[in-house]
């Protein structure tokens, strides 16, 4: 019998890890980071070259992002936000 997996098993949230902001799990990389990216016209296979993850995990991350989009989004921005504030 073969095991399911959900879209999101490959993303955790822990606390202790960027606030418990959405992360590809066993990395530190935040899915924001990589939506950051694809919204920046990288393309899945740069953002491999450029970080430390997998083809598969930048698809995952990619899927969490388009499921959670309004989540992703509101982080993104009160980020820029608090910059502009410190600035």
């Amino acid at each position: 019998m073969l095991a399911t997996q959900t879209l999101d098993e490959p993303i955790e949230k822990t606390p202790a890890i960027h606030n418990g902001r959405p992360i590809l799990a066993g990395t530190g990389t935040t899915v924001r980071a990589l939506a950051i990216m694809y919204k920046q016209g990288y393309s899945p296979e740069d953002i491999t070259l450029e970080l430390p993850v997998s083809l598969a995990q930048v698809y995952a991350a990619l899927a969490y992002y388009h499921l959670h989009t309004d989540e992703i989004e509101a982080d993104i921005r009160a980020d820029a936000e608090r910059v502009l504030i410190t600035q």
